[in-house]
């Protein structure tokens, strides 16, 4: 086993009045089914500030989200995952006795029992920090050498991942194929961009919904200049029912839609239009929070709905397989990533609020850049 120090720095969240501090705090140590991960990238979500003041979390915590790090010391039960290694830290954490029960790190306690229990009581602190205990299967082994030299990625490029893996599970869970072509409703929000891009990577022709003309245009430019021979359309979401059908209907045969409609426009009507302009046998994937659906277009044209809250273990090592064989943008076109120190937390949460849309995230790089 690898040394590791007996403290290191992380982000505790005591209370929700005093909110993050930056504190030396004992390194967990690795025990059964565990390791001990060295963070080198952890992302900043969006919307954490209201993780911090609203959301179901025990405290004090350390906060967090998915983050990439390097092994540093495992439990005595570990076979492949090796000090050095480095790995994707997933947020997503089970029972293991039960799968029902699960909660995201750092972010939501989840809404049963035994998820309240495993947050309060075994995995309590998440990614903000310099070392962090993570079960050994949420240690996913990325490939450095071919990630990191061969495509040119940093380490905090990469931690893009954590956005795009999310309506990558939805996308796989309703069977997208190569050539198919999808709506995705709205496409130009933080999720919604970064669905735009996993299926295009996917090889699907892409039609993206939105309220914005003007941020439909700017996805659009975005999207000619990374994927010049991508089939990539947009569509003005108008508000009215029969015209955002009308305008659905205008792009041919729609096979799939995928749904990431936001709290905040949860009567919005384009899901419904979205649904309603799918062939017979199409398929939709809610991720959102509509609640403008319709059970009779559904049942007529013999549409498959399917829930999906986040994504699977193994959509995770398929979508790596997907990075590593350089399937997605490189460079800045890939991500244009914001990055701090733990020191910085203020303005790190203050940019990533704002620092939305395809391509783009915030990280905290606790132990400095390296990559």
């Amino acid at each position: 086993m690898q040394s590791i120090p007996d403290q290191h720095r992380a982000l505790v969240l005591e209370n929700r009045e005093s909110g993050l501090e930056l504190k030396t705090i004992p390194t967990p140590q690795p025990g059964p089914g565990s390791a001990v991960v060295r963070i080198e990238a952890t992302c900043i979500l969006p919307y954490y500030q209201q993780v911090i003041r609203h959301y179901p979390i025990p405290t004090p915590l350390v906060g967090g989200f998915g983050a990439i790090g390097r092994i540093a010391a495992v439990g005595h039960d570990a076979v492949t995952l090796k000090p050095g290694q480095l790995v994707y830290v997933d947020s997503v954490i089970h029972a293991r006795d039960n799968p029902d029960d699960s909660f995201l790190s750092g972010v939501i306690e989840g809404f049963t029992d035994g998820s309240k229990y495993l947050m309060r009581h075994v995995w309590r602190d998440s990614s903000f920090a310099e070392y962090m205990k993570a079960p050994l299967e949420n240690c996913i082994p990325l490939n450095e050498d071919r990630l990191c030299k061969g495509l040119n990625y940093s380490i905090p490029q990469l931690m893009y991942m954590a956005y795009l893996l999310i309506p990558y599970g939805g996308l796989r869970d309703i069977g997208l194929e190569p050539g198919e072509t999808i709506v995705i409703c709205p496409a130009t929000g933080g999720y919604g961009g970064a669905a735009v891009q996993v299926a295009v990577s996917m090889g699907a022709r892409v039609i993206a919904m939105g309220r914005s003309t003007e941020k439909l245009a700017n996805l659009k430019e975005h999207v000619q200049k990374t994927w010049p021979s991508a089939s990539f359309d947009t569509a003005v979401i108008a508000g009215d029912e029969a015209k955002d059908l009308e305008t659905l209907r205008g792009f041919g045969t729609i096979d799939a839609v995928l749904d990431l409609t936001p709290s905040t426009a949860s009567a919005s009507t384009h899901t419904k239009s979205a649904i309603r302009a799918l062939r017979l046998g199409g398929r939709i994937s809610l991720m959102g929070s509509t609640k403008n659906i319709g059970a009779g277009e559904i049942l007529v044209n013999s549409i498959t709905l399917k829930g999906k809250m986040m994504y699977e273990r193994a959509d995770i090592l398929q979508f790596v397989k997907m990075m590593e064989s350089g399937l997605f943008p490189r460079g800045e076109n890939f991500a244009d990533v914001k990055i701090f120190a733990l020191e910085d937390w203020e303005q790190g949460l203050d940019v990533a609020a704002e620092h939305v849309g395809i391509g783009k995230c915030a990280v905290f790089v606790p132990l400095g850049l390296r990559n």
